[in-house]
């Protein structure tokens, strides 16, 4: 097996390398030069082009001829290997590529620079497709940072991205770049729509099943107090902090078996209420001048009742009280799956922004947390017994042997003190078991293998060598991932050729089985049950295992594994057994409990009550879109997680600017999000990734979609974000928020408006009306919960002279300025063209969107 050192060496010369720099002179380069990417041309024949630029602003001096200085730097694009100008460029592990000196290097003087464009293996149209933190590393010496890098301002090392070439994925691109004129046609869609204040007051996020508004409205204050049955205690405490943080003081809590006099909110639980509609969570709200009522089918009904109360509170109190409408609701929901799944392996962002993502999904009726706690990149729980999961697998720095942290990835740069470094300690992820659950939510863990799984591998391959170190060869094994004799060959999507488990190891299960009796133990200490163990499965690189002998040795000893092709069902198979065995569910994403992109896995081969399948990959002109469908149809539990649609990784808007990854779409916004359709899963096909049309699926696919037989398969839906680009929690919660809010929406309510031909019309006011409740009462309830979000420049244009302005949410405070350096204004009135350029913004509370320019 190739050893990460090994690739790493430094390059050897005949001739006699120069002298190295001291220390500081490394750190005086580094702070000085200037390092710099361009995007040259996305539609170029050969592939697209990017460059790299160093430009020597300090006094230092990388000689001539061969160094041993090696510079480091991240991109997400694997990079062909490249000689030019006296310069290697070549690909090292997953985004990380190395630049170094060859013989015909001609220095770089103070006041030097070199330029070198290279080919990448895909389009890269936006600033945050480039990673900070490029460095020099000179072996003996250390290694430094160039300092224009070390920052998430991207700007400052990613030159300007205006021409068409740049931003444009390909000559087949057909999604325009958005401006202030594109912006202000989308807006339109609010156009000749009128909402009452009643509706907007009305209007419950997600929105129930009916709502009965009566005339008149209820003043709510401290005065009112919480009459509970003792089975509701965690509700009501929940219930009373929530109106302690918007009131300032916590109403009375007395339980129902004690008499209460005075304005009271009920809480209870019936099942037998004739009038609760069917099934689990549902719910009965009636709100009167002296009597708020809450009755739930269960704890979790009463739960989303109160929530539908705390929803209709105004954004804020008027002298510590609420108004608000007299009404009946009756509710459940769509789903019994309604999830949001958080990536936490590529780049980790702490406990605080997990509890605050766990408090906003219970407000919005989400109620499954899918958490992604391993990567190539990173291990994020500590198991006990097996510290260098996290000792070495939590961590990214500069390490070519690898025995100390994992060889840097997404930015992290050279030092441990990076980002996305971290963990969840043991008492931390009981914590947030604890935490979820009282707002109802179960958190399902994934390990994911056997591929995605390097974190793992070089974690376990360290303690291999400590305990070897130590005499003790028979406990190095025991967890070992990795058989040092394999030579397989193959390079993963995100670049990697080290990172599948060898699924033909005895150690292997041994340590499936530790982590998942880990997994059990903390569940039990939070007073909870495991009931799913998630696998993961996804994207194995093709070719691992071929030339592995464990696994040459396990063909001619295991019936019905008869080479590679049967690896991965046997893998599963056998992790989906251990999960039978310890009463557990087990969960994969769709590719990973699939031969082919048509052929699932055979069933019954799974012993376990419930095998469940994320169906995420549903590029429409790929042919894949109707996985979903396969799997259900087989006999496999489906939840909906379609790339299209529900992945909060992907750009807001077709914009440079825009963070996030878009191999799925260009972007996705709020809107489209509102408008996925999880029961006519082939009306979602609009356009395909380039942005043409779809007119005719099956035409463009050349084959029958299949249809849905076994509806009762499809869960429900649940939200992604992946975080490769996403190094902070602010990033983090600007890309779930307020793309949550919809997601909920769908998940809970089924619209009217829903079809295979769907009412263009009626969906149309439907978001009129949702936008509206977004921008007045909840995106100001997530500023007061200190959630970022993000909002998306105003729509502007100039006509007949003057100056127009629309929003994407219908009530947002609208800005202008009349010079880049002027102050801010909210009153557009009386702006003409004379005055262009004018710079627009939006603005919720103090959240503010980029400022748009119109000329």
């Amino acid at each position: 097996m190739r050893t990460l050192a090994a690739l790493i060496v430094c390059l050897c010369s005949l001739v006699s390398h120069a002298e190295p720099l001291s220390e500081a002179q490394l750190q005086s380069f580094a702070s000085q030069a200037e390092w710099r990417f361009g995007i040259v041309d996305n539609t170029d024949a050969e592939g697209p082009l990017v460059r790299l630029s160093l430009n020597n602003r300090s006094d230092v001096v990388l000689p001539e001829g061969e160094s041993d200085w090696e510079i480091y730097f991240h991109s997400v694009r694997k990079i062909a290997n490249t000689d030019s100008g006296g310069l290697q460029l070549q690909h090292i592990q997953g985004d990380l590529h190395r630049l170094t000196p060859t013989e015909d290097f001609t220095g770089l003087a103070s006041g030097g620079e070199f330029t070198l464009p290279y080919r990448v293996s895909a389009a890269m149209v936006a600033y945050t497709d480039f990673m900070p933190r490029a460095f020099i590393h000179w072996p003996g010496v250390g290694s430094a940072v160039f300092a224009n890098t070390d920052t998430e301002d991207v700007h400052a090392f990613v030159d300007v991205i205006e021409r068409p070439e740049q931003w444009r994925r390909s000559t087949n691109d057909e999604v325009p770049r958005a401006t202030a004129s594109t912006r202000y046609d989308a807006n339109r869609v609010f156009d000749g729509l009128r909402l009452s204040e009643s509706e907007l007051r009305q209007r419950i996020i997600p929105t129930p099943l009916s709502v009965n508004a009566h005339w008149g409205d209820v003043t709510l204050t401290t005065d009112w107090a919480i009459h509970y049955e003792g089975r509701l205690s965690s509700e009501a405490t929940y219930l009373a902090e929530r109106l302690e943080a918007v009131m300032g003081k916590a109403p009375a809590r007395v339980l129902s078996t004690d008499a209460l006099d005075g304005p009271r909110i009920e809480l209870k639980v019936d099942p037998g209420l004739s009038d609760l509609p069917e099934g689990p969570e549902s719910y009965r709200l009636v709100v009167e001048r002296e009597l708020i009522e809450i009755i739930g089918r269960d704890n979790a009904g009463a739960f989303y009742g109160l929530q539908s109360l705390l929803n209709l509170l105004p954004a804020r109190a008027e002298q510590g009280r609420f108004t608000l409408p007299r009404l009946t609701v009756l509710d459940a929901p769509r789903a019994g799956w309604r999830g949001m799944h958080y990536d936490m392996g590529r780049n980790f962002h702490g406990q605080a922004v997990t509890l605050r993502l766990i408090e906003q999904m219970g407000r919005y009726k989400l109620n499954k947390l899918h958490l992604h706690l391993t990567e190539d990149e990173g291990w994020r729980l500590e198991i006990p017994g097996l510290p260098e999961l996290t000792d070495v697998g939590a961590y990214r720095c500069f390490d070519p042997d690898e025995n100390d942290c994992l060889l840097t990835q997404l930015g992290t740069g050279p030092h441990k003190d990076g980002s996305g470094n971290g963990f969840y300690s043991r008492e931390n992820f009981v914590e947030i078991l604890k935490y979820a659950a009282a707002r109802h939510i179960e958190v399902i863990p994934e390990v994911d293998m056997p591929g995605h799984a390097r974190a793992a591998i070089k974690a376990m391959e360290a303690r291999h060598y400590r305990l070897t170190e130590a005499g003790q060869p028979e406990a190095a094994r025991q967890y070992l991932l990795s058989d040092p004799d394999d030579t397989s060959d193959y390079i993963t999507v995100q670049n990697y050729t080290d990172n599948s488990i060898n699924v033909c190891l005895e150690s292997t299960y041994a340590f499936v089985d530790k982590v998942m009796y880990e997994l059990q133990q903390m569940y039990r200490e939070a007073g909870l049950k495991l009931n799913i163990f998630h696998m993961g499965g996804d994207e194995v690189g093709k070719g691992s295992w071929s030339g592995s002998p464990a696994c040459q040795t396990l063909f001619t000893e295991r019936q019905g594994v008869a080479g590679v092709a049967d690896l991965k069902p046997y893998f599963v198979s056998r992790v989906a057994a251990m999960a039978k065995q310890r009463g557990l569910a087990v969960a994969g994403w769709e590719d990973g409990l699939m031969y082919d992109a048509q052929n699932t896995f055979n069933r019954d081969q799974f012993d376990n009550t419930r095998v469940i399948a994320n169906a995420w990959d549903n590029i429409w002109e790929w042919g894949v879109g109707d996985r979903a469908h396969r799997l259900a149809n087989a006999g496999f539990e489906v939840v909906l997680s379609h790339g299209t649609h529900l992945y909060f990784d992907h750009p807001y808007e077709a914009h440079p600017d825009e963070r996030g990854y878009y191999w799925a779409t260009r972007y996705t916004d709020t809107r489209k999000v509102f408008g996925y359709m999880p029961s006519h899963l082939y009306a979602n096909a609009t356009t395909t990734r380039e942005g043409a049309a779809i007119d005719n699926l099956e035409a463009l696919v050349g084959r029958a979609m299949p249809p849905l037989e076994k509806p009762e398969n499809i869960l429900g839906i649940q939200g992604q974000v992946w975080t490769e680009t996403i190094r902070t929690a602010q990033q983090l919660e600007t890309m779930i928020y307020p793309r949550l809010l919809p997601l909920a929406e769908r998940a809970w309510h089924r619209a009217s408006w829903e079809s295979d031909e769907p009412d263009v019309k009626a969906r149309r006011k439907d978001f009129a009306e949702f936008a509206a409740v977004l921008a007045q009462r909840e995106l100001p309830k997530l500023a007061a919960a200190d959630v970022a979000f993000h909002l998306s420049p105003p729509g502007a244009r100039w006509e007949k002279g003057r100056l127009q302005v629309n929003t994407e949410f219908p009530g947002m405070v609208v800005e202008v300025k009349t010079s880049a350096n002027g102050e801010w204004q909210s009153n557009l009135g009386g702006i003409s063209r004379e005055e262009s350029p004018v710079w627009v913004r939006g603005r919720v509370g103090d959240v503010k969107s980029c400022a748009t320019r119109l000329e």
